[in-house]
């Protein structure tokens, strides 16, 4: 199934989902939980936890689906913004990280394609690339190290040795700087 056919299939889905028909949350998953789960492992670094996690965000979406807006975000976008704040929810109510070791962190350095390839969207992924490559390389890392790696502004602050201030502005005017980039096209 190509892209547009799976968007498709998946928006529909949402839409009887939405409806309230049990099945359609079957096709949910069906499609998309491979790649939700790897949204939330990298978060959780506990598959037990990831998979709870997961069946949150399952949950979320029977009682959310009326509110997707395809104006808005591509469905798969949608759910994985669910996942990825579920899993950060799940991380900070249980108290616990895993311990990262500097190698883990190189990952979230490196400009290669790897940490990106768990961005949901194929259409959305090409753009975000490139809108990420004309931020600064401090704001860039510390979006990257927040969003793959769910660290809060305070974890960021420690990893990076800087200031929390500065943490914060970084990530705000990266942000402000990617929303620029990307309402453009």
């Amino acid at each position: 199934m190509n892209i547009e056919a799976r968007r498709a299939a998946l928006e529909q889905a949402l839409g009887r989902v939405a409806d309230g028909e049990k099945s359609a949350l079957r096709d949910v998953y069906e499609l998309t939980s491979a790649k939700l789960l790897g949204v939330i492992l990298p978060i959780a670094r506990d598959r037990d936890q990831s998979e709870d996690v997961l069946q949150d965000v399952y949950l979320k979406v029977w009682n959310r689906a009326g509110r997707f807006d395809r104006s808005k975000a591509s469905p798969i976008t949608w759910l994985c913004a669910i996942a990825r704040n579920s899993a950060i929810d799940s991380v900070r109510k249980s108290g616990r990280r895993a311990e990262e070791t500097d190698d883990g962190l190189a990952q979230f350095e490196d400009d290669a394609p790897d940490a990106e390839e768990t961005l949901c969207s194929l259409e959305d992924k090409e753009r975000l690339q490139r809108c990420m490559e004309g931020l600064q390389q401090d704001h860039r890392r510390s979006i990257r190290m927040a969003f793959f790696g769910g660290l809060t502004y305070s974890e960021l602050a420690g990893k990076l040795d800087v200031p929390l201030g500065t943490m914060k502005s970084w990530i705000r005017r990266g942000l402000a700087s990617l929303k620029g980039c990307l309402g453009d096209g």
